[in-house]
């Protein structure tokens, strides 16, 4: 199985739909608690959604179940909170879910995690697509630049 993932920010929307279609990704799956903040800018909920089969044939789906509560996410971000902290407590609250049991496999196949973060690694897409991996074992992950 591939899974991608991809952050908008510091991407212009060419570039972004350009890493998209070269990967061959089939879905954008949004993994933001937030997908309709004014900062989204192309990448809002309703306007990605069109943007993403105009442009490229794919799907969109928000999986909120993938992303932080907001009180883990304030802890993080407004709090300047320590990333092994946030980390460990996002980990926990994906094993709470039961993610690898209740949102079916096949949705994650050719998809692409998307959040804002520029780059994975201080990212809670990484940390999903890794969870996913580790459970299921047969995923190729792919972080788009």
């Amino acid at each position: 199985m591939k899974l991608y993932t991809i952050g908008f920010t510091k991407k212009s929307a060419e570039e972004f739909f350009n890493n998209l279609r070269k990967a061959g990704a089939k879905r954008i799956i949004d993994v933001r608690l937030n997908n309709v903040s004014q900062l989204a800018g192309f990448t809002k909920k309703d306007d990605l959604r069109y943007f993403a089969k105009a442009i490229c044939g794919i799907d969109y789906v928000h999986l909120p179940e993938l992303a932080p509560t907001q009180t883990l996410l304030d802890e993080y971000k407004k709090k300047g909170g320590d990333w092994s902290v946030y980390e460990k407590g996002f980990l926990e609250l994906m094993t709470k879910r039961h993610i690898e049991e209740t949102i079916p496999r096949e949705i994650f196949n050719e998809s692409c995690l998307l959040c804002s973060e520029h780059k994975p690694h201080h990212c809670h897409r990484r940390l999903v697509a890794e969870y996913l991996r580790d459970k299921w074992g047969d995923i190729e992950i792919n972080h788009l630049e």
